[in-house]
């Protein structure tokens, strides 16, 4: 399994000198990262990407909801074998049929990124975890109706805050999770709240023994309140120091 990093942490940064941070992330010892919203500057990151030894195992763009062919062919220049949806609204998550309808459109963007050579999965907040359909959580309702191709990303953390316990949620999605995101802090809607991974309430190790078979681990702060780079470095150092 490949700890990689989610870009979107280091959006700040990127927004300013997208070279030097893609240098500054391989300085720090990660092998991989995770695009987001990659279309517009598909060919410098792929640049800075060769140029650091780094590669994009899958990347986050919102494939329902822009051109898909854009985003495929722009995952194909960086090398991301699966490209993840990371939001839909949850609005779209309060009955079966709304769910088995997103089901379909993902299911119908595999079936496009096919032609790319390109996987489709899709990525969870807390509301997939929260609504529930005849007392089953909508994100496991979501994947009885995709089709075997299309892989799941559990975030952990925004699962936990939305009340499942996500190594339960991991073990019951089985082989459908192909990546997870790994976050740490005191399990609140907070995004400032955030920590680096190791420091807060996040049972991380039982997590990750929950899903042995990850294609990656991508270690993501949705925001933090001090220096972003010393809680992505504590992370990995945490990570790779392994369970004690």
């Amino acid at each position: 399994m490949t700890y990689s990093l989610q870009l979107y942490t280091l959006r700040t940064a990127i927004g300013e000198d997208l070279p030097g941070t893609i240098g500054r992330v391989a300085e720090l010892g990660y092998t991989a990262v995770e695009p987001y919203d990659f279309v517009a500057t598909a060919d410098e990151l792929a640049g800075a990407l060769a140029a650091h030894g780094l590669t994009a195992p899958s990347g986050h763009a919102p494939l329902l909801r822009e051109d898909q062919d854009a985003i495929f062919a722009a995952a194909r220049t960086l090398g991301i074998g699966t490209v993840i949806d990371p939001h839909v609204e949850r609005s779209h998550w309060t009955s079966e049929e709304g769910i088995r309808a997103t089901a379909e459109a993902l299911n119908a963007a595999a079936r496009k990124g096919a032609g790319y050579g390109v996987r489709v999965g899709y990525h969870n907040h807390e509301f997939e975890l929260e609504e529930r359909i005849d007392g089953v959580c909508a994100l496991e309702v979501l994947a009885k109706h995709l089709d075997p191709e299309v892989v799941l990303e559990v975030d952990t953390y925004w699962a936990a805050v939305g009340g499942e316990d996500p190594a339960e949620l991991l073990r019951r999605l089985g082989d459908r999770v192909h990546f997870v995101h790994i976050k740490d802090g005191p399990l609140t809607r907070e995004n400032k709240d955030q920590v680096a991974v190791g420091s807060g309430s996040m049972q991380v190790w039982d997590v990750l023994d929950a899903a042995p078979g990850l294609e990656a681990a991508v270690v993501e702060l949705d925001d933090f309140d001090g220096d972003v780079f010393t809680a992505v470095a504590d992370s990995l150092s945490y990570l790779q120091a392994g369970k004690k």
